[in-house]
């Protein structure tokens, strides 16, 4: 059962960074960088924090590194710390075959996480039914939300009859969006509205290619012979781990400009250069390859990290990678959130 206040929370929509993994030069885990970044997320403002996700790295499974739990755990502790309102959505994420899903959903309910969020990726041999099979084993352990990750980082592409029967499973709260493709989108949002639990689902943006249109958007879908309204209510975002700060102020506008109706101009070319930002950051001309190493880079310019350094050597920085990040930095001033991490980085490193 998923907490009321959480509950409402995620349905009023809110900012939820992908946390990332936080390394030393000799790729061991730093811990007063992770927990540096937790308190970073909590002080901007966020709604809540996803853990052990894409953005964390899904090696801090591997045995080699044995980091998951850990990773999860320094997260929980910090958000204990700062007592964080019961609303705050506390959400860890789960991967992997059936078996290392359950062991994982178990392991974050235990910890406290309100939600997990469920990975269909690494998976490309099961088919449909194995995977809502799946779903339905995890919901019965902990709430759900779930998440359509784009090929290109190692999800696939899923039907509208999924999304449908995904939709009817209970436990489940919300879906994230995020193959960064318009018309997939749209089989996502269609087949929740033609779903009996509509308005149990949250839906949540992941397409960083398209952020702020998918927040103004409302989307009207022809439901037995009515029109059913939808919203993506807020975003779960690996690009929404930097310059965060920037985005709670920028989220807060467009919630406001949503209760009007009516949407300046000035957003949607807003919206476009944080696109082209995160372009530079998640690096779509080589496939993705550097979005992990592009996000550490720029929480390293920042401070909040002591380098862009991943578990896995082959992932850095692309050709140009670097040059774009440097031209969208001095492009979009307006966009970083330099001076309020300056402000608070010696706090965030303290005891």
């Amino acid at each position: 059962m998923l907490n009321p206040t959480v509950k409402k929370q995620l349905h009023a929509g809110a900012v939820i960074p992908a946390h990332p993994l936080a390394l030393t030069e000799d790729r061991q885990l730093d811990e007063a960088g992770q927990r540096a970044l937790t308190r970073y997320y909590m002080d901007a403002g966020v709604g809540g924090i996803a853990v052990g996700v894409h953005t964390t790295q899904f090696e801090i499974r591997d045995p080699r590194f044995n980091l998951f739990e850990k990773v999860l755990t320094l997260a929980m502790e910090e958000m204990e710390r700062a007592q964080v309102a019961d609303s705050f959505i506390k959400i860890g994420g789960i991967s992997g075959p059936i078996g290392q899903a359950m062991a994982e959903a178990k392991f974050i309910k235990s910890l406290g996480y309100d939600l997990g969020l469920l990975s269909m990726g690494g998976l490309q041999n099961a088919s449909e039914q194995e995977l809502l099979t799946r779903t339905e084993k995890i919901a019965e352990i902990i709430p759900i939300i779930g998440f359509y990750l784009q090929p290109a980082v190692g999800g696939r592409m899923l039907s509208y009859d999924f999304w449908r029967q995904l939709a009817e499973i209970p436990n489940v709260h919300g879906i994230k969006i995020a193959p960064f493709n318009r018309y997939q989108t749209l089989d996502v949002i269609r087949a929740v509205c033609h779903s009996s639990r509509n308005e149990e689902i949250a839906m949540y943006t992941g397409n960083d290619d398209n952020i702020v249109s998918d927040l103004l958007t409302t989307y009207r879908i022809a439901v037995n012979g009515e029109k059913v309204e939808k919203q993506i209510v807020g975003g779960l975002l690996g690009h929404w781990s930097v310059w965060t700060k920037t985005t709670v102020d920028l989220f807060n506008q467009i919630k406001e400009v949503r209760s009007t109706g009516l949407i300046p101009s000035e957003l949607l070319t807003l919206g476009q250069e944080i696109t082209d930002a995160n372009a530079a950051f998640f690096d779509p001309k080589h496939h993705f390859k550097g979005s992990i190493a592009g996000i550490n880079e720029v929480l390293a310019r920042q401070g909040l990290l002591k380098g862009r350094w991943c578990l896995l050597d082959k992932e850095t920085l692309s050709p140009n990678q670097l040059e774009e990040i440097n031209r969208v930095y001095a492009d979009y001033p307006h966009l970083n959130d330099d001076a309020f991490v300056k402000e608070n980085l010696a706090k965030w490193f303290s005891k």
